[in-house]
């Protein structure tokens, strides 16, 4: 995040024009000067999709699982959201992965400080 203009930028795996729209964000970051905050939600199933004939719906979030990425990861308190969300494991030094029904919580949990620091840099400017 950027003092001047802070900003936090959501990205995600939803298929189409995905890396167009993150890499047009990059572009528009890199000419203005401005750092974001980059967390990357997927959620990835983890039943059988091989056969779209027999998936007569979307899977649900206890069948998925959650893979949280901070391109960034200084300042994540990981020990304190793993502990928070349950089941949840790092798999790599800036990735979590947890169940894909505590994406609301992960979400809270993560963006919520954020939030805190960007409404404190406010005040003291």
């Amino acid at each position: 995040m950027s003092v001047k203009h802070p900003i936090i930028v959501i990205t995600g795996s939803s298929g189409a024009g995905t890396s167009t729209v993150r890499t047009t964000f990059e572009e528009i970051f890199r000419r203005e000067g401005v750092v974001p905050a980059i967390v990357n939600f997927q959620r990835v199933p983890i039943v059988d999709t091989s056969n779209p004939f027999t998936a007569r719906h979307i899977k649900s979030q206890d069948e998925s699982m959650l893979v949280i990425r901070f391109r960034d990861p200084r300042g994540v308190d990981f020990p304190y959201l793993l502990s928070m969300l349950k089941e949840s494991f790092m798999s790599r030094a800036n990735t979590i992965v947890c169940p894909g029904g505590k994406m609301p919580l992960a979400m809270q949990l993560i963006f919520t400080p954020m939030i805190w620091r960007l409404m404190e840099r406010r005040r003291q400017a």
